[in-house]
């Protein structure tokens, strides 16, 4: 048990109700609709803007501000947003995934997300359906904090924003390049550059001996950045919205999703301007890109003196986060409810290479699993009527739940919890060896903190795996997810229900979003397959494919259908070719006899 000082507690909570008496409420209305933009200055393309413009409004509020986006949907396709990395606790209606907490807001239809921020840090806002987020819907939500524990030890604040970029939309890419029957590897899309701030040779101009405030957020579809700013050391005070004990070091590394915030001091001297580098890791792509993976901006003290290229680095050597330790510590949570999961890639019966959790890819129901949530009474405690491909895990109110995440696979992946933070318990090192899985053994713990580092997002290590443990303490459908987008589209994703009698008291869904369901038509009630009748009656609802047959391999399916392929090509030609040669034949015979005498037994 955590004990506070009453004077202590005392201020903090007058802090608080300051804070209160001080919140407004912020209303963006925002349409979206396709614009051109060129941010690498190689490629224009269409790009997600928001009322006509990109890159998009940030959303700047103060802690315990009421949030309204009244949003049109003028794209061609349909749309969500989803807040990441806020907990939404009692709304887990505005939460965002389509599938999970809403229908997709159709073309032409409005949809209201309406809830209100307690806690602070930094954060982001991107779409939540199909892979449509790395089309330009992403920008930076940062949410400020008057009481943060090192409120007075800056000067300024700046945001930092990393991003791998594509010049094809991720549709586009997916369909004809990614989970195609020619790809049975299932090796992602390599980007096309990479960018700062939605743009390249990004200069700021900073004040000698000042002190900024820095946000990192890495909102890419795919690749984890190293970032470091040269002759300068950065303290990292904050990751994921949870402040953490001043650590100081020279080079951050950020996956897809993760956000860091950083104290950063500017030199006394102003004759030279420095660069800072954000660096792809290589180690995540299939091939190299056609592009430098280091793309440089600078800290700028001087705009008449000369911008230098950044040193080559050999070798990263960067902040481990596992070793970060929050300023309000927790011990570790004992577990009441453990659960495994197995991370594979695998190719199923149509060739495409999925995702799976358990021998599982996630399949989005007919009806979002909140809607069945609502609509089932006490048999929303049973897992089964969320359906068979959505890796549905129903969980008791307030326990300690604990993910084990055994990854068999050679890749790096940054998995994200919707709704909460959690303790990352224990983590393995990396194997470079894929017949080599190393497996969490509970009899044989790893290392472990006495206050574990939290956050939303972390990363498993090759085939290594990794443990975490969270309160479901926050009653609504959660989305447990790798947030590479290519993954996600793959389907490696979980739902969590958690306290499902909680969420049917506490929760109402708006008219406005049974709405979007209705014009769209789309289910809103019933089980995953939407029969209201018997909640256990899954018949029609959305599965995998099929397992490939036993004794066949991914690239023997895929060299058994180009074979088939080529086969029927070839005995077509060969059709075509005789029957072009019986006519010419015929042609000349009667030419020859005459018309009247031929008598052809070949038509």
């Amino acid at each position: 048990m955590r004990s506070v000082l009453p004077c202590a507690g005392l201020l903090a909570s007058l802090a608080s109700f300051a804070s209160l008496a001080a919140a407004k409420t912020v209303q963006y209305d925002w349409t979206t609709s396709w614009v051109n933009a060129n941010p690498d200055g190689l490629y224009e393309r269409k790009v997600i803007g928001i009322n006509g413009e990109w890159p998009l409004p940030i959303i700047d509020i103060d802690i315990y501000d009421r949030v309204i986006v009244n949003l049109t949907n003028n794209l061609d396709e349909p749309t969500s947003i989803h807040f990441h990395g806020l907990f939404q606790n009692g709304t887990n209606t505005m939460d965002g995934p389509v599938g999970l907490n809403q229908c997709p807001i159709p073309v032409g239809s409005n949809f209201i997300y309406n809830f209100t921020v307690d806690q602070p840090g930094t954060y982001w806002y991107h779409s939540h359906y199909s892979a449509q987020y790395p089309d330009g819907l992403r920008a930076p939500l940062i949410v400020h904090d008057p009481d943060e524990p090192f409120a007075g030890d800056y000067d300024e604040e700046l945001y930092l924003t990393v991003s791998d970029w594509y010049h094809d939309t991720t549709n586009w890419l997916s369909t004809n390049k990614f989970l195609t029957l020619v790809n049975p590897t299932g090796a992602e899309p390599i980007p096309d550059y990479n960018l700062q701030n939605d743009t390249v040779d990004l200069k700021w101009a900073v004040e000698p001996g000042t002190t900024y405030k820095l946000r990192l957020i890495n909102f890419g579809a795919l690749v984890s950045q190293y970032i470091w700013f040269e002759d300068h050391n950065v303290t990292v005070v904050e990751i994921d919205g949870v402040y953490v004990e001043p650590y100081e070091t020279n080079m951050i590394y950020i996956t897809v999703a993760q956000r860091y915030t950083v104290l950063l001091t500017t030199k006394n001297d102003t004759s030279k301007n420095y660069p800072f580098v954000t660096s792809l890791d290589l180690d995540m792509l299939d091939t190299p890109p056609l592009f430098n993976e280091n793309t440089t901006g600078w800290l700028t003290y001087d705009d008449t003196a000369d911008f230098p290229d950044a040193a080559i680095i050999s070798e990263f050597d960067f902040l481990d986060d596992f070793y970060l330790v929050p300023v309000e510590k927790e011990e570790l949570w004992e577990a009441d409810y453990s659960f495994t999961v197995v991370v594979a890639m695998i190719n199923l019966n149509d060739g495409v290479n999925y995702a799976f959790f358990n021998n599982i890819t996630y399949v989005a129901p007919n009806v979002p699993t909140l809607y069945t949530v609502m609509s089932s009474g006490n048999d929303s405690t049973d897992a089964t009527i969320y359906g068979s491909n959505t890796n549905t895990f129903v969980l008791d109110y307030k326990d300690v739940v604990e993910i084990v995440l055994n990854s068999q696979d050679p890749g790096k992946h940054p998995f994200h919890l919707h709704g909460h933070v959690f303790q990352v318990v224990e983590r393995s090192e990396g194997s470079d060896d894929d017949s080599v899985y190393i497996e969490y053994d509970p009899s044989n713990p790893g290392d472990r903190q006495k206050y574990p580092m939290r956050r939303d997002t972390v990363y498993v290590r090759p085939n290594g795996y990794m443990v975490l443990r969270f309160i479901a303490d926050n009653p609504g459908v959660w989305f447990f997810h790798c947030h590479i987008e290519w993954h996600l589209e793959q389907g490696l994703a979980l739902v969590l229900v958690e306290a499902p009698l909680e969420i049917q008291e506490r929760i109402t869904i708006p008219e406005d979003h049974y709405a979007a369901c209705k014009a769209g038509g789309y289910a809103y009630e019933g089980n995953a397959a939407g029969n209201t009748e018997d909640l256990f009656d899954l018949t029609g609802e959305s599965v995998q494919p099929k397992d490939i047959p036993a004794g066949f391999t991914a690239r023997g399916i895929v060299a058994m259908v180009f074979s088939c392929v080529s086969a029927f090509i070839g005995m077509a030609f060969l059709t075509w070719y005789g029957m072009s040669d019986l006519k010419n034949y015929e042609a000349e015979v009667a030419d020859y006899y005459g018309d009247d005498e031929v008598v052809s037994e070949t038509k």
